[in-house]
């Protein structure tokens, strides 16, 4: 390790961002933690991740920055894949160079949704968005590089740092008298509390206090237990809200289930987000938890540190 057996560097960038924010917390235990926000190390400039890499010298990568404006992405496909796609190359050929782990989270869009049960690993890809192209060309370069690596596909993620569709629910709840969400794409609402909380069990466990040797490196499926709708899980968040006393303009049963037909958008979604986690939960010995109890506890958090008041 660069400084000590026992104090490994772990530098995460997109360190403000939902995962990288919860990051922060999971991996302090277990060595010296450089966070890296936007200002600090912009993805979209290849010199800085260049100059961050060579200054922290650090043991273990873990990026967490992403360009996540799906919709957007249609109209800015270079920002997005210069972010998304290039700049994870440069950091995977860094980690090469510092003889560093490179940690890297992808998505559900790397598929086309068109499958009947739950993707595993090794199903065929098929990104239908530039989003999704540009998550899939980053998987890419990082199987290219000769450099230990963990690609952790997750899904409809949600923290309490940041925007995402739990607050979005909870705002037009207090502000609307009538709510339509989409009732025909399911997936997995997974709390970014969690995709940090596996990726330090990871690490720790066969990675910074493991055998390195052995380390079985590749890309993992990585969500909640179960599965569920956009609609369903927006009545889950509203639930939680009303029981801690939130006034709602809309009560959970009445929320309108439509179909995705109804709610076009300049990307299109995968109607199934579902990933198979089958691989992971056997390999590292890890416990996922179901997708309701993520939600309740990022409520808790959000209802804690947000102004959302009765």
């Amino acid at each position: 390790m660069s400084n000590s057996q026992m104090f490994p560097t772990i530098l995460i960038t997109g360190s403000n961002g939902q995962v990288g924010f919860e990051l922060r917390r999971s991996l302090a235990p277990l060595g010296r933690v450089v966070a890296l926000d936007r200002s600090a190390c912009d993805l979209a400039d290849p010199g800085q991740i260049h100059s961050a890499i060579r200054r922290f010298r650090p043991d273990v990568i873990v990026n967490a920055a992403a360009y996540t404006a799906v919709d957007k992405a249609e109209a800015e496909y270079d920002l997005a894949f210069a972010v998304n796609a290039t700049a994870v190359g440069v950091l995977a050929e860094e980690a090469c160079a510092q003889g560093a782990m490179l940690v890297h989270y992808s998505t559900d869009y790397v598929f086309d949704g068109s499958n009947d049960r739950p993707y595993v690993e090794t199903d065929a890809v098929n990104p239908c968005s530039v989003y999704g192209k540009s998550k899939l060309a980053a998987e890419e370069f990082i199987l290219a590089a000769e450099t230990p690596s963990l690609i952790l596909r997750t899904s409809w993620v949600a923290g309490a740092h940041g925007d995402n569709f739990a607050t979005t629910m909870l705002r037009l709840a207090q502000e609307q008298d009538e709510m339509r969400v989409v009732a025909d794409q399911r997936g997995t609402p997974t709390s970014a509390s969690l995709i940090a909380d596996v990726t330090a069990q990871i690490l720790a466990r066969h990675w910074l206090f493991g055998s390195r040797e052995t380390f079985p490196a590749g890309i993992y499926h990585l969500a909640a237990a179960g599965e569920t709708t956009w609609h369903a899980y927006a009545t889950e968040v509203l639930r939680c809200a009303a029981f801690h006393g939130i006034a709602l303009k809309v009560r959970p049963e009445d929320i309108q289930g439509i179909p995705a037909a109804e709610y076009p958008s300049a990307a299109p979604r995968p109607a199934n987000s579902r990933l198979d986690t089958t691989k992971l939960r056997k390999t590292f010995g890890i416990h996922l938890p179901p997708w309701e109890a993520g939600v309740r506890h990022l409520l808790d958090q959000i209802l804690t540190e947000r102004a959302f008041h009765a």
